[in-house]
């Protein structure tokens, strides 16, 4: 049967959570255009005869007298002024079965006589305990105190009559205290100062509820002060079927026993999406699922090479059949060849454009055609010197600086065709490629006919196979953790036969957006340095450099070849060359540094450590004769 009607306020206050869920019908209340509700940017809207399923209620705070109370002191209780007409109506309203609001003390207006024993108006009874005998009638243990110290116990019949008063009790509460018992939410209190107690406070909590309404799909939040009436309908409506909202990630923590099945979209992806396959169109409101299972996936991030085209990037799983051949690297700095160099071992590089030396700065010269070993990256202190390569075997070390600017491409190998997951395996990342033969499970490769992709990375995603209702053998991946989405679990049965699951080919590639790559790049790269810049160049002495470098390259042909050093200390992290003088160097003089900074260009500055790092830092090369 329904229950009675009582202010959601009052219903929510009595209500113990471990009772939840409950379903609420709404009877009458306060409704302005319609009972929409803005409450936090979204509109609450109640009608009469609506259905509430509250699933949760949290306190939000407590008000007295339209006041938010924010105090972590103790309240003492507040005595009724009204008079109880007997013992059995004072002790019905005391909370069933909680001996901690034992002792309870009490008085009588009037003298009462038990049976040899008289109590003298208003003496103080502390109730101890209440005791049932079968056969007899229910009285009430309670101790008395008399003259001098003396004490005694008396036992009072419940159907004992008068008027009893409730004295004020030393027990102290807190506000949780008072907010997780209903009795004491019931009644009023005093702040327990030094002094005498302030003010009588009513206390009323606030609640937020979390709630499903029926034929709304979402889960609505709105506070216990609104003023609507409602009554429990808990045991009428046990058959009625409220739907719960979940996201991808809730999907996935639930049994296994749970999949295969068709669920609605209640909320799509938001508009900037971090995906652009052809399946994002489909993903709309109302639209219906159907999801296959569940899983870990192992995937990688692929982008094309920039160029006029727009450049593109694709989320491919290792399950991808296509087979991928490398593709020789292009580096445009020296640190580029380091950073390569950490990751393969033994990285052989041509030069593609001619390097001019520049003694002054320690650049070496290169030509077009010449074959480099990385073989280390090493630190040099050598201000004002040169340092001459030493012969090996029709090899020579060449220094590169690490802030020099060049053009080199990749030596390979070998030209030998691979799987995704073989790559992962054999090379470190990032990777560049080409996909030679296409996907045969796949419709169309959208990896065949890039003249190079780079394998980015690769990570390890929760996913979840999915397939629209009308295509149940056209899959497709939903990573998790990148698609913000809320489905619905519906009873629409599966689109075949029970336990004939159709055979289905999965789209194993994912376009996804730039916005996706650069989220992907900052998780991957936090914690990791930025590199060096050039150092910035004197226009005075960037001429007279110049000039001496052209006889030095006509000489260098009747002279064995020799990689300049000379002062590697003059490497700066800023946008252009040094002068010749280092501005770090203990021994530089002051007027270099403050012409850098009225300088018209804006320079970072370089923290010690690094400058000291960056001064010092030099990457050898064998060169091959």
């Amino acid at each position: 049967m329904a229950g009675i009607a009582l202010p959601l306020q009052d219903f929510i206050a009595s209500l113990d959570p471990s009772s939840l869920p409950k379903i609420l019908q709404i009877c009458s209340g306060v409704y302005f255009q319609g009972s929409v509700y803005e409450i936090s940017g979204s509109e609450v809207s109640f009608s009469t005869g609506d259905l509430i399923k509250v699933i949760g209620i949290e306190l939000q705070s407590v008000s007295s007298h339209s006041h938010i109370i924010v105090f972590s002191g103790l309240f003492k209780v507040v005595p009724e002024q009204m008079p109880y007409s007997s013992v059995e109506e004072m002790m019905s309203l005391r909370p069933v079965g909680q001996e901690s609001f034992l002792p309870f003390t009490f008085h009588s207006h009037t003298k009462m006589t038990l049976d040899t024993f008289t109590l003298g108006a208003g003496k103080a009874l502390t109730v101890i305990a209440i005791e049932k005998h079968e056969g007899k009638e229910d009285q009430v243990r309670c101790h008395v105190k008399g003259e001098a110290e003396a004490s005694a116990e008396v036992r009072i019949p419940l159907s004992s009559r008068g008027q009893f008063y409730e004295c004020e009790s030393e027990e102290c509460y807190t506000l949780k205290e008072i907010m997780s018992s209903p009795f004491l939410r019931s009644r009023r209190f005093c702040l327990v100062k030094k002094t005498n107690c302030e003010r009588v406070l009513v206390l009323s909590p606030v609640y937020q509820i979390q709630a499903i309404m029926n034929l709304r799909k979402n889960v609505l939040r709105f506070p216990s002060s609104l003023e609507v009436d409602v009554v429990d309908v808990s045991d009428l409506c046990k058959d009625v079927h409220f739907m719960t909202p979940l996201s991808l990630k809730e999907v996935l923590s639930r049994p296994d026993e749970s999949l295969p099945g068709v669920v609605e979209i209640l909320e799509e992806p938001h508009a900037g999406s971090l995906f652009k396959c052809n399946w994002l169109q489909g993903l709309t409101k109302r639209a219906h699922l159907v999801l296959h299972k569940k899983g870990t996936k192992a995937m990688a991030l692929l982008s094309s090479m920039k160029g006029r085209k727009a450049q593109q990037f694709f989320l491919v799983s290792q399950q991808y059949g296509g087979r991928i051949r490398r593709r020789p690297r292009d580096f445009n700095s020296v640190y580029e060849l380091y950073v390569a160099s950490t990751q393969t071992k033994g990285l052989t590089v041509s030069v593609t454009r001619n390097c001019e030396e520049v003694e002054e700065e320690g650049l070496p010269g290169l030509s077009v055609g010449e074959r480099l070993e990385i073989v280390s990256c090493t630190r040099m202190d050598l201000p004002g010197e040169k340092e001459e390569v030493k012969q090996l075997d029709e090899k020579e070390e060449v220094r590169l600086p690490l802030y020099m600017q060049g053009h080199f491409v990749e030596v390979l190998g070998d030209n030998k065709k691979y799987k995704l997951s073989q790559l992962g395996k054999e090379f470190s990342l990032p990777l560049d490629v080409k996909v030679v033969s296409r996907d045969t499970e796949l419709e169309s490769d959208p990896l065949v006919g890039f003249p190079c992709l780079r394998i980015e990375g690769a990570m390890l995603e929760p996913t979840i196979q999915a397939s629209f209702l009308d295509k149940p053998d056209y899959c497709f991946e939903l990573p998790a953790n990148w698609l913000s989405m809320s489905v619905c679990y519906t009873e629409e049965p599966l689109p075949w036969p029970d336990g004939q699951c159709p055979k289905s080919s999965v789209e194993w590639v994912t376009e996804v957006s730039e916005k996706f790559f650069y989220e992907f790049q900052k998780q991957r790269n936090s914690g990791e340095a930025p590199p060096p810049r050039p150092p910035k160049r004197d226009l005075s002495s960037s001429k007279s450099s110049k000039a001496r470098s052209k006889p030095a390259k006509k000489s260098s042909k009747h002279q064995d070849k020799i990689t300049p050093t000379e002062q590697f200390s003059a490497m700066t992290l800023n946008k252009k060359r040094a002068p010749t003088k280092n501005p770090f160097s203990p021994a530089g003089p002051t007027s270099d540094v403050t012409a850098c900074v009225d300088s018209d260009h804006d320079y970072e500055t370089l923290d010690e450590s690094l400058a000291s790092m960056v001064k010092s830092a030099s990457f050898i090369a064998a060169r091959w004769e």
